[in-house]
């Protein structure tokens, strides 16, 4: 039996790579693609897709998201800029229906486990920084892989970082902060997706990178998450939950 999927924003370069990967797979079936002109409501009805990926924008995702949640079917989010608040609110209607779904910031596995391991260096060494690079065309900073990271780090610390005050000549200098932990987001041609997490301690540093130099590195967690997204009650942050 296929699983009915509708990627949203498949004119994209996430997108049109997802529509192939789908493709592809045998346990998937594509049933629709979707662009900004588009009607979502009215694909996902026609379609009777069961699960619809968006690889879309920060400035709408938040609205597409609802719109697949009240079409009964499961979400997909790739496209960050999701806020806090707005993440809660999508929760919520998803556990008002008991309706499965999914949003992550990163469906590379191995970047995946990148936070994995940040998140267990964290337990010793709780002053870290970190440092995300994207190619010059991403139009949201920082990065949702790099705000999951620090969340996942404040989450595990079990000490207190030690931070003195600095004066910043120029305003910004040392990052934005999320949870005590500073990032820094740059944005420069030549790059696809790059995390590195530096961890400070007495004596030494330890260093987390993780480098995606092909958008093809994301469609093993795409399908994973295709594939188990039907079977979930709530809508997950983060696809590290699928990972056993």
């Amino acid at each position: 039996m296929f699983i009915r999927v509708l990627v949203n924003g498949a004119a994209g370069r996430m997108g049109r790579i997802t529509v192939n990967a789908v493709q592809q797979e045998n346990t998937l079936k594509l049933v629709g693609e979707t662009r900004r002109s588009d009607d979502l409501c009215k694909a996902i009805r026609i379609s009777n897709a069961d699960v619809v990926v968006d690889f879309t924008d920060a400035a709408s995702v938040f609205e597409n998201t609802k719109k697949i949640i009240a079409a009964n079917a499961h979400p997909i989010i790739g496209t960050s800029g999701l806020l806090s608040e707005q993440i809660k609110e999508l929760q919520q209607l998803c556990h008002e229906k008991q309706h499965g779904g999914i949003i992550a910031p990163n469906f590379c596995i191995a970047a995946l486990l990148m936070m994995r391991f940040s998140e267990q260096a964290a337990r010793y060494f709780p002053n870290v920084e970190i440092i995300e690079i994207h190619h010059e065309g991403k139009r949201d900073a920082p990065s949702g892989t790099a705000i999951k990271t620090a969340e996942l780090i404040a989450n595990a610390r079990k000490i207190t970082p030690t931070l003195k005050k600095i004066h910043e000549t120029l305003l910004g200098s040392r990052g934005a902060y999320k949870d005590q932990v500073s990032i820094h987001a740059l944005r420069l041609p030549g790059f696809l997706a790059q995390q590195e997490v530096i961890f400070g301690h007495l004596g030494g540093n330890l260093r987390i990178t993780h480098e995606t130099i092909d958008r093809h590195a994301f469609m093993p967690g795409v399908i994973l998450a295709c594939q188990q997204v039907v079977a979930l009650k709530e809508l997950i942050y983060g696809l590290d939950n699928l990972l056993v």
